[in-house]
């Protein structure tokens, strides 16, 4: 929200916290021009595209576009951070692809008999490409059956076997939410707003309701046993219906259909019922969070350590305490050894927040990089390959400086600011001196 923020701010975009569908006119028919004259009038769709604007949005705003179609991504660019790059990139390719015409697939279904059964393969081949030359979603979520094209075949031609390939596949569970698809059920069941959405994912992360692993958000205990004790205690405020109806009677209130004294006597007649309940249940009781288990151990007692939380994070901490307080930092497994002694390497933060990855030896073996370690070897000498940190696909690199595949640290990837030419600081130099004689 505050990368839209700044793009709002710079005039990119219109106003962003809106779920609003509504586009207007002026922005449908500069659409128009912009499609016809930069891809073709076959990639327009023919008229303007309106789209109806969920129950219950805020339609005070227009939908979030770009305020200039003609200012491209490709053209704002430089004066934009990467971040607020790809950011607008969405927002401008989601609006223009809204108004022009539908790609066209040429889908192929093959269904092949043999001993009674049937075997089907599908291809999809584009014709034309339609709203995807400017914008195409993902596919990490779709299935891969229609990546491979098939021979050309005749109804009724005999085909031959020549190889089996059998696979065994199980049944996998639902995928945890990530913070997009969380946003998407929200939306889906009418939970928030869209300004409301980024304090949310903020709250529950902050609080270590939910960490993240991975791109995935992982419920703690902690999460676990706030949310039971909120069903249990409080069962109309964490129902999904509680929000969407709420906001019904915040728009009634602002259309005056509703006294707001009157909502608010409503809501906290049962509210404060609930909550003294809660209070005289809840006198005196210790509510003990289970203890999350690590597959580390003590190195003192040897005792299999468990993950607790601190003023500076998460850390891990004998069970044992207070007869043995070992404690060290919550660190994470990196692919690879350490190309020093060929211990493990972790993963480790920097007291600035900065990710590193260290020998798990620490100060006995000394090795730390800010290079992330791969699961690959180099071919050479045998040693773990590291590639650059970011998204995107990065090449991996040796870091052994005795091996014939070492690569130098200016040839890794990054990229660093230039150092001043020396032309450059000779001027700088006179400017130093010239004012000195005219001091004197």
């Amino acid at each position: 929200m505050s990368v839209a923020q700044h793009l709002y701010e710079q005039g990119l975009i219109t106003y962003m916290r809106t779920d609003s569908l509504r586009l207007s006119d002026e922005a449908l028919m500069a659409a128009k021009n912009f499609i016809i004259e930069r891809y073709g009038k076959e990639y327009y769709h023919g008229s303007f595209r309106v789209y109806k604007t969920k129950s219950g949005a805020q339609d005070a705003h227009e939908a979030i576009r770009p305020t200039n179609i003609e200012l491209t991504p490709e053209r704002v660019r430089k004066d934009l951070t990467p971040e607020q790059y790809r950011l607008y990139r969405l927002i401008w390719g989601r609006f223009t692809a809204c108004q022009m015409a539908n790609s066209v697939y040429d889908n192929v279904v093959v269904d092949v008999e043999s001993n009674g059964h049937i075997f089907r393969s599908n291809y999809s081949e584009l014709k034309f490409a339609g709203y995807t030359a400017v914008y195409e979603e993902s596919k990490d979520e779709e299935s891969d059956e229609l990546r491979k094209k098939l021979p050309d075949l005749q109804a009724g031609e005999r085909v031959y076997l020549e190889k089996m390939l059998p696979e065994q596949q199980f049944t996998q569970p639902p995928a945890r939410y990530t913070e997009a698809t969380l946003i998407r059920a929200m939306e889906e069941k009418g939970i928030g707003r869209p300004s409301t959405y980024a304090p949310t994912i903020s709250t529950i992360t902050s609080h270590e309701y939910v960490v993240k692993d991975g791109k995935y958000l992982k419920p703690t205990n902690l999460g676990v046993v706030v949310t039971e004790l909120m069903m249990e205690r409080f069962p109309d405020i964490v129902d999904l219906k509680f929000t969407n109806h709420m906001e019904e009677e915040l728009d009634s209130v602002e259309s005056g259909k509703l006294y707001w004294k009157d909502l608010l006597h409503e809501f906290y007649g049962d509210f404060s019922v609930e909550l003294e309940n809660a209070e005289k249940a809840l006198e005196g009781v210790r509510i003990k969070v289970p203890d999350e288990l690590s597959d580390e151990y003590c190195d003192v007692c040897g005792k299999q350590m468990v993950v607790k939380s601190g003023k500076f994070g998460r850390f891990l901490a004998c069970p044992a305490y207070p007869e043995c307080s070992f404690t060290k930092p919550l660190v994470i497994e990196m692919p690879g050894k350490c190309p020093k002694c060929g211990s493990r390497i972790l993963k480790r933060t920097s007291k600035k927040g900065y990710t590193f990855y260290a020998c798990e030896r620490g100060a006995d073996c000394g090795f730390m990089t800010w290079y992330v370690p791969t699961k690959d070897f180099c071919p050479s000498c045998g040693k773990t390959l590291f590639k650059p940190s970011g998204k995107g696909q990065k090449k991996a690199f040796c870091i052994n400086e005795e091996c014939s595949e070492f690569v130098p640290e200016e040839k890794r990837g990054y990229k660093k600011k230039t150092a001043a030419k020396s032309d450059d600081k000779k001027p700088a130099a006179k400017k130093k001196t010239s004012t000195k004689k005219a001091k004197e």
